[in-house]
């Protein structure tokens, strides 16, 4: 029922199949989904791309000092009243041992990027299956961020005018803060919630605990988002209530790649088949199409005579008696 008939040339009907639809829209959008494995190149120019619009964008909003001031004194009165507004003490305390202030500086200024990067290269050669899902979670947790620095200014501890934070870029005269010293022109100094120093740190360390098999990598993977957490509070560059929102981001990235793959990242495969290139194929000693040469062509009985002299015999098909 529903389908065509043809007539052979031996006058019997045969029946044949209608042709499959078109995919639809559901497809598409079924392949897109697929893990499949990253290309260098892309990847390369996506990073950079986003970067690039992730800081334009960031330091785009206006920096409203006179409501991020105000926002920084209510959530400081907040802290106070949750106990936890121990900042203050963490930063003069560490502010006193010079060598350990001075690295925190610099880990602040580096590692946010370098240690983020490393894990993602890592993804791209050892986990490609779960590079794109790992990407997406890092992605959309940056952009989400990006609408809280633009609805929520807020101005870091150490700018705060009404209490003791120190500085400890300017106190000791180290490259640490895009937003110290000569740099301060060049980002959007109260793009202080939330934290995207926790939100990426905490992404690298359970990205770095979820996939590698080394157990004191995993335990370093675990640490590296603690240590995150202390450099930022005693560099006086964030509240703990910043942090929280960073978490936040971060869930909500987590979120979307598990509604767009169907699974959370680390769940899905390790590999996946590369996509065929007829470089590849001519490289491994096959020639182009090789596979299709005989495809569709119908059998054709050798026209060779047998030993004895009699040509071969045509093979019957089923329905001849």
């Amino acid at each position: 029922m529903g389908e065509a008939t043809v007539t052979t040339l031996e006058g019997r009907e045969a029946a044949v199949p209608q042709p499959v639809a078109d995919e639809t829209g559901r497809g598409h959008l079924r392949r897109l989904r697929a893990p499949r494995h990253p290309r260098l190149w892309f990847e390369i120019l996506l990073i950079a791309v986003s970067y690039w619009t992730y800081s334009l964008i960031r330091n785009a909003v206006p920096e409203q000092r006179a409501e991020a001031l105000r926002n920084a004194d209510w959530l400081w009165k907040l802290e106070h009243d949750l106990g936890i507004a121990v900042e203050e003490s963490i930063n003069h305390a560490v502010n006193g041992v010079t060598w350990l202030i001075v690295g925190m500086n610099y880990y602040y200024a580096t590692l946010h990027f370098i240690v983020t990067l490393g894990v993602l290269v890592w993804l791209y050669r050892s986990h490609p299956g779960r590079y794109a899902a790992t990407r997406l979670v890092l992605f959309a947790t940056t952009g989400v961020a990006l609408v809280g620095y633009y609805l929520y200014p807020l101005a870091p501890p150490r700018l705060m005018t009404r209490t003791g934070f120190i500085d400890t870029v300017l106190a000791h005269d180290t490259w640490g803060s895009m937003a110290s010293g000569d740099l301060k022109n060049m980002s959007n100094q109260y793009a202080a919630m939330p934290s995207m120093h926790i939100g990426w740190s905490v992404w690298s360390g359970l990205t770095i605990f979820a996939l590698a098999r080394i157990p004191w990598v995993r335990v370093l993977g675990l640490l590296y988002p603690t240590a995150t957490l202390l450099v930022i509070v005693a560099t006086a560059n964030h509240f703990w209530l910043d942090a929280v929102g960073g978490l936040i981001c971060l869930a909500f990235g987590y979120t979307v790649a598990r509604v767009w793959y169907g699974a959370l990242p680390y769940s899905l495969p390790r590999m996946v088949p590369r996509p065929p290139t007829a470089g590849r194929g001519r490289a491994a000693g096959c020639p182009p199409a090789a596979a299709g040469v005989n495809a569709g062509r119908p059998f054709e009985p050798s026209s060779r005579p047998t030993e004895d002299g009699h040509p071969p015999a045509r093979p019957r098909t089923p329905t001849e008696p």
